[in-house]
């Protein structure tokens, strides 16, 4: 749990009060790869702080193909923050990708926390202020960018797990099909 206070201490400084307080209303749990945390259609109630492991955020079209809306490994949280702030039916479906150590926290909790320890409000808005920044120059990188520039991009952000990522995953982050990928990393490797 020390990871979830590290985290926290990057933007809030709680007591040592506030921190057991922390502690108390999340819990620690683990999961085995190909568990879903979330299906579409479900109300999102907990987002997962990563330990360890790998957990994958995606949606699927009208022909179950699949795109990878986020990955999360160690010191990341994920959500369907659609749903989890509007408590309304979601579109994502939350999957661990590697077995993971996750702390959950869920929606009731984390408002008992705003109440209790007010500090938290403050670090939850910060984290969603970069989420918004992050999908936004996402957005932005995906109409603009070229497939190439996507990847590298990709390899950077995601560095320390693209070695357990599928390629099919990969793809479908970046927004491109399976085949296109391998014929352009296939590219890259000549260059």
């Amino acid at each position: 749990m020390n990871l979830l206070l590290k985290n926290i201490a990057k933007h809030v400084t709680l007591t040592e009060q506030e921190e057991e307080r922390v502690l108390l209303l999340t819990e620690l749990q683990t999961f085995k790869a190909k568990t879903i945390l979330l299906k579409e259609g479900d109300i999102c109630t907990q987002s997962y702080f990563v330990i360890k492991g790998i957990l994958r955020s995606y949606t699927r079209d009208e022909n179950a193909v699949e795109h990878v809306v986020n990955f999360a490994c160690a010191e990341w949280w994920m959500a369907d923050m659609y749903s989890y702030l509007s408590q309304r039916p979601g579109q994502l479906f939350i999957e661990v990708n590697e077995d993971a150590e996750v702390i959950v926290l869920t929606r009731e909790n984390q408002e008992k926390l705003y109440s209790e320890v007010p500090k938290l409000e403050r670090f939850f808005r910060i984290l969603i202020e970069n989420s918004l920044i992050a999908n936004q120059r996402r957005l932005i990188n995906n109409l603009t960018f070229t497939a190439e520039a996507r990847y590298d991009l990709f390899t950077k952000k995601f560095h320390s797990i693209l070695p357990y990522l599928p390629q099919k995953q990969i793809a479908s982050y970046i927004g491109v099909t399976p085949e296109f990928f391998s014929r352009m990393k296939a590219r890259l490797l000549k260059k």
